[in-house]
């Protein structure tokens, strides 16, 4: 097992990691709407959505991976009411390439964030 670390994306605020390699594949810890800083960013779901994105974005590719390997996604939404808005940004990242994804509605995320998303990807 190989532990990935990138100051690309916020450090993890527990005793977990930004992600594993096993067996060239890549498991994420769930992103939430953090700066690389450690910031959380404000404003709507689709704003929090794309930051989410961008620290996937910066994980995978501290992984040698990327959007097109990801095999499994999982997104955890606050209010099963986002959906829509939140599917509009997944689409721009997963427009030709489409994983497995489930969705699902949780009473609370860390940091009261309205979306959180985890990937499992392939190693290039």
């Amino acid at each position: 097992m190989k532990v990935v670390q990138t100051n690309a994306a916020p450090q993890a605020i527990g005793p977990y990691s930004q992600g594993v390699i096993v067996n060239n594949m890549f498991y994420s810890s769930g992103q939430i709407p953090l700066t690389a800083e450690g910031t959380l960013v404000e404003g709507d779901v689709q704003t929090q959505t794309h930051q989410v994105f961008e620290n996937l974005s910066a994980v995978l590719e501290a992984a040698n991976a990327s959007f097109e390997t990801v095999v499994k996604a999982t997104v955890f939404i606050k209010n099963m009411e986002d959906f829509a808005a939140i599917n509009e940004v997944y689409g721009e990242y997963f427009h030709s390439h489409k994983p497995a994804r489930s969705c699902v509605e949780v009473a609370r995320l860390p940091k009261d964030v309205l979306v959180e998303i985890e990937v499992i990807a392939l190693c290039k």
